[in-house]
């Protein structure tokens, strides 16, 4: 069908009809007339997601306009010699925006994931969209909602409900689901980076007691569990994901502003919607219980496809659930590179199926239930590059209380670390300069403290004593310097003559080589380093001490969480690497 009779076949997709104007960046439906019509435009077709217009007096102001479903059909502009004689010189010069800018105003929300990326889409049809969206209360876990002025902290829930078409057949058919999937999405305050942190469905957590909405309005306590799987924390007991987002507080320390709930659905149709996505194998693999059966190399792939790919787990990696992480992980940075790609971009087409499946397959809190609110969300993140964006999996170790690792549980010292950077927003990649010049800056003379030999772990003596930190530190941090830092002769002193805000180590100049190893392993800086006279053990051996302040995290977590710096043996990636399933 020709253009000049789009918007009067009964069959025309809508989306067809939308077309970018170059002057404000926004997509407008444009209902052209035929040639042998009347230059006055004809009234424009209203689409399903409208409801009837009330007639105008012909005296519409802006905001009038501006509250409508759809931006409505605009008279073709006269060429400059027909313009009426009267109206020459009154119209203002457009402002132009950049080709970036005007992206980047339609898109923002294509650098979220799954259902950030649709959710941004939705200027289209505002109320129409705005019936898709499910909405459950966040029971007061939350913050009371993301702000542009902060960092945003969103929590991403996949559920493994079988709810939707073609689902029935996937395993645990009638339940009430789990939360199977889960990422701590953090967006940095001046927004040049951002961390996606999973967390794997069967780490050991404590829980909470969570207050949860009835539909009578009445609120419910769910009584709390110590030491059960994350994944029960939505689904199991009446739990909604406001008992999830607790209990991710209560395990980082982090409060989400916000949740996101998506089901198997999202990944099938938001795939779709984009045409597919490029995801690479580095073997074949031929997984029955997902369905998944694809031969090495790169694949393009949607629909159940797309779900078979991030439901697999016995044929990739150890076969259990930290493999499949990695796998979703490959796969959301995948789809990500193929939302900001530019057929997606400047398809007017795909934006409207991403924002149809967006909405139709996401539940978000009460505090984030509108078209626009997602739009604003989307757009404070679409000033992420995906290069600075991190994808980075909880720090844990198998449970060593389980005869079969079916579980894990933390690994104290570096998840404290990962956590408190989040809490701290620190970026996971080197993008703040100013951060890096100021580093460069440190005083000469602390800097030289952390230069020079260093002993070996097993030849350091050094006493502990707590200086503020919590009750019981000092002999935590004992434990962990005998038994994983390999610090053996180490022993605790009790607690300190008087508290410190900073954790502090002294040592006598001839232990100098000994004060620097034991610096590296605990994170301090070398302003935390105290040259003095030396003190002797309880064997009557030279020693130094170690003063754990008020700034101490926990044992074994390093003192410089703050400096930028990712603990070594954590998991993690950027968005903007292709990567092959292994």
């Amino acid at each position: 069908m020709d253009a000049q009779s789009r918007g009067r076949a009964e069959d025309i997709d809508p989306a067809d009809q939308w077309v970018l104007n170059p002057d404000t960046g926004d997509y407008e439906l444009r209902l052209s007339p035929s040639p042998a019509q009347s230059p006055v435009p004809r009234p424009r077709r209203a689409t399903p997601a409208e409801a009837p217009a009330p007639e105008r007096d012909g005296r519409e102001h802006r905001e009038d306009r501006e509250d409508r479903q759809v931006p409505a059909s605009r008279r073709r502009r006269a060429a400059p010699e027909e313009e009426p004689p009267g109206r020459r010189g009154r119209r203002r010069p457009a402002k132009k925006k950049s080709r970036g800018k005007r992206i980047l105003l339609w898109t923002g929300g294509t650098t979220a994931f799954v259902v950030l990326a649709a959710g941004t889409a939705g200027y289209l049809y505002l109320q129409h969209l705005n019936g898709n969206i499910q909405s459950v209360s966040d029971d007061g876990a939350g913050t009371g909602g993301f702000s542009k002025d902060k960092a945003i902290n969103i929590l991403l829930i996949g559920t493994d409900k079988r709810t939707g078409d073609g689902n029935e057949g996937y395993g645990d058919n009638g339940s009430a689901g789990h939360a199977d999937t889960n990422i701590l999405l953090h967006v940095s305050k001046d927004r040049s980076n951002a961390t996606a942190l999973s967390i794997p469905r069967d780490l050991i957590v404590d829980v909470p007691d969570c207050p949860t909405t009835q539909e009578d309005g009445s609120t419910k306590v769910i009584p709390g569990e110590s030491e059960v799987r994350f994944n029960t924390s939505l689904g199991q007991n009446e739990r909604t994901p406001s008992c999830t987002m607790r209990t991710v507080t209560e395990l980082t320390g982090v409060t989400p502003d916000n949740f996101m709930v998506a089901d198997f659905n999202a990944v099938k149709t938001l795939t779709s919607a984009v045409g597919g996505v490029e995801v690479c194998l580095a073997k074949d693999i031929d997984d029955p219980d997902s369905h998944l059966n694809l031969p090495a190399g790169k694949h393009t792939i949607e629909g159940e496809e797309a779900l078979a790919f991030v439901r697999t787990r016995h044929s990739v990696g150890f076969g259990g659930d930290l493999s499949r992480i990695e796998i979703q992980q490959q796969f959301l940075s995948a789809l990500m590179r193929k939302l900001k790609s530019n057929d997606t971009l400047t398809s007017p087409s795909k934006m409207v199926k991403l924002a149809e499946a967006g909405t139709e397959a996401l539940t978000v809190d009460s505090k984030l239930d509108s078209i626009t609110k997602l739009k604003d969300l989307g757009l404070e993140l679409g000033k992420l590059d995906i290069k600075n964006l991190t994808f980075a999996t909880v720090p844990v170790v198998d449970n060593p209380a389980e005869k079969v690792a079916a579980t894990v549980v933390l690994k104290e010292g570096p998840a404290q670390q990962v956590f408190d950077m989040i809490k701290n927003d620190v970026s996971f990649t080197e993008v703040k300069e100013k951060e890096k010049e100021e580093q460069k800056k440190e005083d000469a003379a602390d800097a030289a403290r952390l230069k020079g030999e260093k002993s070996e772990p097993g030849e350091v003596r050094v006493r502990v004593m707590n200086g503020g930190a919590s009750d019981g530190s000092a002999g935590r941090e004992l434990t962990y310097l005998q038994n994983e830092a390999g610090v053996t002769k180490s022993e605790n002193a009790g607690n300190s003559p008087e508290d410190l805000d900073k954790t502090t180590l002294e040592y006598a100049p001839d232990q100098a080589d000994q004060a620097r190893a034991l610096a590296e392993i605990l994170g301090l800086s070398g302003a935390a380093m105290k040259p003095g006279e030396s003190v002797t053990n309880s064997q009557g051996l030279p020693t130094m001490t170690l003063t754990l302040g008020k700034d101490f995290k926990g044992a074994g977590v390093k003192l410089d969480a703050a400096s930028g710096k990712a603990p070594e043996d954590v998991q993690k990636s950027t968005a903007d690497k292709v990567e092959c399933a292994k």
